[in-house]
């Protein structure tokens, strides 16, 4: 699990990931998406399929990506653990904040 979060750490990895997400990509589809040179983008690439987050085929010249979504369910079977007190404070902040709502008197001229 260590190992996945450090990979997932890294911002341009997690952006490469949701590009995965919406469908597989050519290396050099990845490449012009970003502002990071051919080489950058490659070593990202290897790190996610050494963590089992992409797996590459072969298409002729072409390497194409895809997500292999195995490892985020692990992670995310992981995180539900923990999910119940990130909840129980977001419940906490909309009551407070629809109490602060009808605490405000409403000012002249707001429902126009």
């Amino acid at each position: 699990m260590d190992e996945l979060l450090a990979v997932l750490a890294d911002p341009s990895r997690r952006e490469i990931i949701e590009l995965l997400a919406e469908r597989e990509r050519s290396a050099g589809e990845l490449v012009s998406v970003f502002t990071l040179s051919q080489p950058a983008i490659s070593r990202h690439l290897r790190v996610l399929r050494e963590a089992g987050l992409v797996q590459v085929r072969g298409e002729g010249q072409r390497r194409i990506y895809r997500l292999d979504p195995a490892p985020l369910a692990e992670l995310d079977t992981w995180l539900a653990r923990y999910r119940h007190f990130w909840t129980a404070r977001l419940d906490a902040l909309e009551e407070q904040l629809a109490q602060k709502r009808r605490d405000t008197p409403e000012k002249e001229g707001d429902n126009e």
